[in-house]
C-alpha cells in the first residue's frame, strides 16, 4: 500500500478499496488488516529510508496513521461505507479482559455494517509488546473474529518453490500440511525496502490461521478480487484442525514469554494430562522478571516448554511460595494467597 520511498501508493488503495467496497455491500464481512503507517509517515518527516529506532518508527507511525486510516475512509466512502481504526498491541488480545473487548469492538463495527480497518499500534507497541509483521497480525486477527477466509497480499502471485523470476521455480498451487512445502526456498524481506514482511512471514501466518481452522488464500494484491470471488488464483493453504479456544489460540502465538516457571514431575502431569491449574506446590524454579498477567512458559525437567500461561504473581514474590499448598500459604500470608500461580484459563498447552 505504500512506494519504494514512502508514502501511499492512491492506485493501489484505490483497487483494494473497490474489490473489499463491492464485498461489503453485497454484506459480506470485511476486515482489513494494513500495513503503512510508518511507511506513510516517513515522507512527512523528511525521512528517506524505514528508521531502524523504535523511537523514530513510532513518530513516524503516530504521522502516518492518520494518514492512512484518512485515505482510506475516503476511498470507502466512495461506496458509502464508513471505517473503523482498530489499532492492537499484543497485550490487548492476551489480558482476558482486553481481549474481550478487542473482540466486541471488532463485531460491533462489522454489526453496524463498518468496514474495521487493524494495524499494529506502532506509536505506543514496544519491543516486548510487538507483533513484529502484519502477516502474522492478519492472522491473529482472523481467529479473533472467527474468519472464513484469510487472504494475505504479496507482490507476487502465489507461493513458488523459490525465486519466481529464476526459469527453475515452480507454482506452488495447493498446501495440505508441512510435506507441501519441503524443499521450498523462500526469500526473506519483501522488495519495496520500507515494510517488515516477506514470503517467510506468510508462510508463518498461513500455518497460524490454518492452524484455527481458516483457509488462507496467499496471491498478489491486483488479484485480490478472483482470491476473493473463489478464483482458482495463488496458493491455497487448506485448514488443519477444528478451531481452538480463541484466546488461548491468541496466547500460544502471539505472545513472548517473559520468564519460566520449572515443573516437578507431578505439576506436569497434572497441567498436561488432566489440564488442571498450576498451584505453587509444583513448581521448583522460576527464571526471568516478569509481573503479574504477563505470560510465562511452563518447562518440564528436561527445561523443555510443555506450556504457556498468564502468571497471577510476580516474579519477586515466587521464590517464597514454591512447593507450598495453597492452605499452607493462605494461613501463612494470608487468604490472598489461596490461587492458582497460573490458573488452567489463562493456560495453553504447547
Amino acid at each position: 500500500m505504500t512506494t519504494a520511498t514512502g508514502g501511499l501508493a492512491d492506485e493501489r488503495v484505490d483497487a483494494l478499496v473497490n474489490t473489499l467496497g463491492r464485498l461489503a455491500t453485497e454484506g459480506r464481512e470485511v476486515v482489513l488488516v494494513s500495513s503503512g503507517a510508518i511507511a506513510a509517515g516517513l515522507a512527512p518527516l523528511g525521512l528517506t529510508r524505514r528508521p531502524r529506532d523504535l523511537a523514530t518508527q513510532q513518530a513516524a507511525a503516530s504521522v502516518g496513521q492518520g494518514l492512512l486510516i484518512g485515505r482510506y475512509a475516503a476511498a470507502f466512502a466512495r461506496h458509502g461505507l464508513t471505517v473503523g481504526q482498530v489499532l492492537l498491541t499484543v497485550d490487548d488480545v492476551t489480558r482476558r479482559a482486553h481481549y474481550r473487548n478487542a473482540y466486541r469492538t471488532l463485531r460491533k463495527l462489522l454489526d453496524l455494517h463498518a468496514v474495521p480497518i487493524v494495524n499494529e499500534n506502532d506509536t505506543v507497541a514496544t519491543e516486548e509488546i510487538r507483533f513484529g509483521d502484519n502477516d502474522r497480525l492478519a492472522a491473529l486477527v482472523a481467529a479473533l473474529v472467527h474468519a472464513d477466509l484469510l487472504v494475505l497480499l504479496s507482490d507476487v502471485d502465489a507461493l513458488w518453490t523459490g525465486d519466481p523470476t529464476r526459469p527453475h521455480a515452480t507454482r506452488i498451487t495447493e498446501v495440505r500440511d508441512e510435506k507441501d512445502l519441503a524443499g521450498i526456498t523462500i526469500g526473506g524481506a519483501g522488495r519495496s525496502g520500507v515494510g517488515t514482511g516477506g514470503m517467510v512471514t506468510k508462510v508463518e501466518a498461513a500455518r497460524i490461521a490454518t492452524g484455527f481452522g481458516i483457509p488462507v488464500v496467499l496471491t498478489a494484491a491486483d488479484l485480490a478480487a478472483p482470491a476473493l470471488a473463489g478464483e482458482p488464483v495463488g496458493t491455497l493453504f487448506h485448514p488443519q484442525r477444528q478451531r481452538p479456544a480463541a484466546r488461548l489460540f491468541w496466547l500460544a502465538h502471539a505472545t513472548s514469554p517473559r520468564g519460566r516457571l520449572h515443573l516437578d514431575p507431578g505439576a506436569v502431569a497434572a497441567v498436561v494430562g488432566r489440564r488442571k491449574s498450576l498451584l505453587p506446590a509444583g513448581i521448583t524454579a522460576v527464571d526471568g522478571t516478569f509481573t503479574a498477567g504477563d505470560p510465562v512458559d511452563l518447562v518440564d525437567t528436561a527445561g523443555a516448554p510443555v506450556a504457556r500461561g498468564l502468571v497471577n504473581y510476580d516474579a519477586v514474590e515466587l521464590p517464597g511460595l514454591l512447593g507450598r499448598s495453597t492452605s499452607e500459604l493462605a494461613a501463612a500470608l494470608g487468604p490472598a494467597y489461596e490461587r492458582e500461580v497460573v490458573h488452567r484459563d489463562d493456560l495453553v498447552l504447547l
